[in-house]
């Protein structure tokens, strides 16, 4: 028997596993795919998660930027140099999530891919989790099989608070890509934005909605915004997915597990950001289940509060501006993009150097006044 089972081998899986091995607990890590395997994803990283973590994460990078390229329905291009610490890292997930995997492995942790879950069941004092081939036995589980899995619904979470956002993405290969700066488009996509992030051999080109407007055609949308790079993507094999944001606190824990990355519904619901929250949850997850494991009877309520606090907080200050952005785009592009100040304070944001606290409320406000004055 295990310690603990981990169900999927993304970053939060793979933080998790990695975590609880630090501390020289049993895990067995499963995931239904063969790794490393695909992940449509941008892929865009704030490079703050290396304090999370004892090894270097630099052989997963594929580049670094330092500059965000913004733009409105592909004109009036505003380019914003990032004045953080650190430029921000742009990874491929079957690299990036493999490689976080395989540091776990080094720590002892057992993985099991191609190994899907079929169901789960609570015996005793352990839970039971069952696979296509066999049954395994562990104290504890952590779901993190993302937007799509159906360990929560297993584990009784039947009725989370989630906003579901919608995503459609293309790996464009290219033979030497502009890596200057990631690259944002607005008011194109309603409800949500384009995106191109740069890979040393290709991009990432997406287009997501964030609070409705599922309905629009995204693959048009992002082929016409690929034309402006030089890529042709109708003929490239486009990945569409569903997104969990981040909807207001929840319960993330019931008997003996937890829920992690997307499966927590964690995704920051203004700009989508979910690799650093997954990374995130998968180390407090961690280091709940080994402080359970200890003795610590209220250490999984511990890990609610832990992500309510560290995340939670900070997303309902997301929502609000994002709930204001996508209504007024135009003036939040003129307010919250072109104005240089604003840009760095988002860079800082995205970089992890910078809390949504700390800047929302005057943000909100002048957002707000916008709207306002639009009606």
């Amino acid at each position: 028997m295990y310690n603990c089972i981990v169900v999927g081998a993304g970053p939060s899986g793979g933080s998790a596993s990695y975590h609880l091995a630090k501390r020289g607990r049993s895990v067995l890590l499963l995931e239904k795919e063969s790794l490393p395997r695909y992940k449509p994803c941008g892929g865009g990283v704030s490079p703050m998660v290396q304090e999370w973590f004892d090894f270097d994460f630099s052989p997963a990078v594929s580049l670094t930027v330092s500059n965000i390229r913004y733009t409105w329905q592909m004109g009036d291009p505003e380019l914003v140099e990032l004045t953080s610490k650190e430029p921000v890292w742009m990874v491929r997930r079957d690299v990036f999530d493999h490689y976080l995997v395989q540091q776990a492995q080094k720590l002892g942790v057992e993985l099991r891919d191609r190994t899907g879950v079929t169901g789960l069941e609570w015996k005793s004092d352990r839970w039971l989790v069952k696979t296509e081939q066999e049954v395994f036995e562990a104290r504890y589980v952590i779901a993190a099989d993302g937007a799509k899995g159906s360990m929560a619904k297993w584990l009784g979470f039947k009725e989370r608070k989630r906003r579901m956002g919608a995503a459609l993405e293309v790996e464009a290969p290219h033979s030497s890509p502009d890596v200057s700066a990631a690259h944002f488009d607005f008011g194109s996509v309603q409800n949500g934005y384009i995106w191109n992030f740069p890979k040393a051999d290709g991009y990432s080109i997406g287009a997501g909605t964030f609070i409705g407007g599922e309905k629009q055609n995204l693959k048009e949308i992002a082929a016409r915004y690929a034309q402006e790079f030089g890529i042709d993507v109708t003929s490239m094999k486009q990945f569409g997915h569903p997104i969990c944001l981040w909807d207001g606190n929840q319960p993330l824990h019931t008997q003996n597990a937890l829920l992690t990355g997307e499966s927590a519904c964690i995704v920051d619901p203004f700009t989508a950001e979910g690799i650093r929250p997954s990374l995130l949850t998968g180390m407090l997850a961690g280091q709940a289940i080994d402080a359970a494991i200890g003795g610590d009877i209220d250490a999984l309520k511990q890990y609610t509060l832990q992500v309510q606090e560290a995340w939670g907080e900070d997303m309902a200050w997301a929502q609000r501006i994002a709930g204001i952005f996508y209504r007024i785009p135009s003036f939040g592009y003129k307010m919250g993009v072109k104005r240089p100040s604003a840009s760095q304070r988002m860079g800082k944001i995205l970089c992890g150097e910078l809390r949504y606290r700390d800047v929302a409320g005057a943000a909100v406000k002048r957002l707000a006044k916008g709207l306002i004055g639009m009606k």
